[in-house]
């Protein structure tokens, strides 16, 4: 016996516009979930469709709201945000417009901030080895190298 509970492709078109609506998704979060559902390829595609056409479903609106809570909140680095997106499957149009969120000073501003909380907790007395720690740190939040070096002598000269 099937244990599996059935829905009609408007119950699950429902389920999702919640889904969508309750957090912005990009298109792969919403083929994930519905791989849940054991629809054949044509009810996918027109639930993905629906989404689309009611604007539940936004690529660019979703990059663009991950790069500012990624930002923001994480305090990730560009580098990081880049990668995520691509893993997400956002093409390169849409992440370029979600890199648009980040302003200019409050990105070094965040990554000064960061350097400062993490050297204040580094036990390292040796310098170089201290430096070394926070780029790495630094590097794997996303920053770029260049804006690392320069933070990190900010900080430590």
């Amino acid at each position: 016996m099937n244990s599996k509970p059935s829905f009609t492709v408007d119950e699950i078109k429902k389920k999702l516009e919640y889904y969508c609506v309750y957090q912005d998704r990009c298109h792969k979060d919403v083929e994930d979930k519905l791989k849940d559902f054991f629809l054949i390829p044509e009810a996918k595609e027109e639930i993905i469709i629906h989404l689309i056409q009611e604007n539940y479903l936004n690529e660019e609106r979703f990059a663009k709201s991950f790069v500012r809570g990624k930002h923001n909140i994480k305090k990730w680095g560009r580098n990081r945000i880049v990668k995520e997106l691509e893993f997400k499957q956002i093409s390169a149009y849409n992440i370029k417009k979600g890199l648009q969120e980040i302003e200019e000073s409050a990105y070094y501003s965040n990554l000064l901030n960061l350097a400062e909380k993490k050297n204040g907790l580094l036990k390292e007395s040796n310098l170089y080895q201290r430096k070394q720690k926070l780029k790495n740190f630094l590097f794997q939040k996303g920053y770029e190298y260049n804006l690392i070096a320069k933070a990190v002598e900010e900080i430590l000269n």
